[in-house]
C-alpha cells in the first residue's frame, strides 16, 4: 500500500476547496444580483419601514429558496434535513463568495445559525423533519425569545412561566430585544416550568408558533432609523407539550448550545455584517487618498484585524469538527468585531470627509458606512455582553475564579421574592 503524506493529503483538500469555490463562483454568477444593481438588496436591514423590511425577507425567501433548489443550502446540515453534509468550510466558501453579490438570506439567520444546530443536536426525529426542511427551503422565518427586562446579562433569571394544563403550557410574560419577531414565523422560547429548584435547572426550552393567540411585538425603534429589535409580550399563550425541545427543565442547557452557536453566528461574520475590505478600498480610490501615508497605515491596521478575525474563524471551525462547542473562540471574536465594526467605520466616515454627515442614499455606498457606525451597538449587546464575554474569557480559558453567586443553589421562588 502506498502511505500517503500530510502534504499530499492537505494537496487533495485544498484541491477539493478550490474546485467548490470554483463551482460556487460559476452558480452565483449564473443567478445572484450583482453588488450595486438596483435590485441589490444585501444591505437589507437598513430598511427604515415595515414595507422594506418584508421586502427585503421576500427576497431573503427567494433566494434561500434558490440555494436550496441548487444544492447550495445550509451545506453542514445532513442531507435528510436539506443540507449536503458537508465541512464548515465549505459554508464559510460560499458565505465569502456570496458576499461579492448584492443578496442576502439574512432574514433566516437566527433559524440556520442559531436554531438549526440546536434541533440537529437536541431534538427528536419527528421534530428535525418538521422544522428543518421547511426552513433550509425558506419557507419559514424563526426568532428568539430569550432576554427579558430583567433577565438580560443575567439570562437564567428570567420569569416568563409555562405552567403545565393537560397537553398544553400556559405561557405568561415578556421578552425583549427580539430582533425580527414581528415578520417571524416560529420562535425560540425560554420559560421557567419549576420554581422550586435553582434559577438554572427550572427552565425549558421550547419551539412557539409565532402567530398563536396571545402574542403582541412591539418594535423598538433604534438608532439607526429602523425597528428590527422588538418586545414581545406573551399572554395565556398555548404551546403543545411536543413543542418542548429537549427535556423539560433542561432547557438551560439546550440554550446554551444556541448561545454558543449565537456568538458563533456573529464571529463567523468575520466582521459582522458590516462594510469590508473591498468596500473600503473602493472608498480610498473613491477620495483618491490612496497615496496618503497615514490613510494607508490606518487602511492597513484594518486588513491587520480582518486576518486576524479570519484567522480566529478557521480556528473556531477546527474545534467544531473535532466536535466541541466553540464557546471560548466564539466569545474572543465577538469582542473583537465589535471593536472591528467601530474601528473601521469610523475610517471610512473620516475618508468620506464632510459627507459623512449625509445617510442613505444621498452618502457614499449608500450611507453603508453610517449604518454601521450606528449599528455597531447591537453586535456589541446581542449575544450576550462584551461584559459577559469577558467573563467566558477570563474563567474558561484564564481560569479566574467566578463571581461569588450567592443565589446560584437556592430555589428561585426565593430568589424571585415568592416564597
Amino acid at each position: 500500500m502506498t502511505r500517503t503524506t500530510r502534504t499530499e493529503t492537505e494537496s487533495e483538500e485544498e484541491s477539493e476547496f478550490v474546485e467548490f469555490r470554483a463551482r460556487a463562483r460559476e452558480f452565483l454568477a449564473a443567478h445572484a444580483i450583482p453588488k450595486g444593481h438596483p435590485d441589490d438588496f444585501s444591505q437589507g436591514y437598513g430598511a427604515h419601514t415595515l414595507e422594506g423590511e418584508r421586502h427585503y425577507q421576500e427576497r431573503c425567501a427567494w433566494w434561500q429558496g434558490l440555494l436550496f433548489e441548487h444544492g447550495w443550502a445550509c451545506l453542514t446540515w445532513p442531507k435528510e434535513y436539506g443540507g449536503q453534509g458537508l465541512t464548515s468550510k465549505h459554508a464559510r466558501i460560499i458565505a465569502q463568495e456570496q458576499g461579492r453579490y448584492g443578496v442576502s438570506n439574512g432574514a433566516f439567520s437566527v433559524g440556520i445559525g442559531m436554531f438549526g444546530p440546536t434541533m440537529l443536536m437536541h431534538g427528536t426525529e419527528e421534530q428535525k423533519r418538521r422544522y428543518l426542511l421547511p426552513l433550509a427551503r425558506g419557507e419559514e422565518v424563526w426568532c428568539q425569545l430569550f432576554s427579558e427586562p430583567g433577565a438580560g446579562s443575567d439570562l437564567a433569571g428570567l420569569r416568563t412561566r409555562a405552567d403545565l394544563d393537560g397537553d398544553l403550557y400556559l405561557v405568561n410574560g415578556q421578552k425583549v430585544w427580539n430582533s425580527g419577531a414581528h415578520l417571524a414565523d416560529w420562535g425560540i422560547l425560554l420559560a421557567r416550568t419549576d420554581w422550586d429548584v435553582p434559577k438554572h435547572k427550572g427552565i425549558t426550552y421550547f419551539v412557539v408558533d409565532m402567530h398563536s393567540p396571545g402574542i403582541e411585538c412591539r418594535p423598538i425603534k433604534q438608532i439607526t432609523g429602523s425597528a428590527h429589535f422588538n418586545e414581545t409580550f406573551l399572554t395565556d399563550v398555548h404551546i403543545p407539550r411536543e413543542n418542548v425541545l429537549g427535556a423539560v427543565n433542561d432547557g438551560w442547557r439546550v440554550a446554551n448550545t444556541t448561545l454558543s452557536n449565537e456568538r458563533t453566528l456573529i464571529g463567523g461574520s468575520g466582521g459582522g455584517g458590516g462594510g469590508g475590505m473591498r468596500d473600503l478600498l473602493a472608498l480610498v480610490r473613491e477620495r483618491g487618498l490612496a497615496g496618503d501615508p497615514v490613510v494607508r497605515q490606518r487602511v492597513a491596521k484594518t486588513y491587520m484585524r480582518q486576518e486576524i478575525l479570519r484567522f480566529l474563524g478557521l480556528k473556531m471551525q477546527a474545534t467544531m469538527r473535532a466536535g466541541r462547542a466553540p464557546a471560548a473562540e466564539a466569545s474572543i471574536m465577538k469582542i473583537l468585531i465589535g471593536d472591528h465594526l467601530h474601528e473601521t467605520a469610523d475610517l471610512a466616515l473620516a475618508l468620506e470627509g464632510p459627507a459623512a454627515s449625509l445617510s442613505s442614499t444621498d452618502a457614499p455606498q449608500g450611507g453603508a458606512w453610517q449604518h454601521q457606525l450606528l449599528n455597531q451597538f447591537s453586535t456589541k449587546f446581542g449575544g450576550g455582553t462584551e461584559q459577559i464575554q469577558r467573563n467566558v474569557i477570563g474563567e474558561r480559558v484564564l481560569g479566574l475564579p467566578s463571581d461569588i453567586r450567592v443565589d446560584k443553589d437556592r430555589p428561585f421562588r426565593e430568589v424571585a421574592g415568592l416564597a
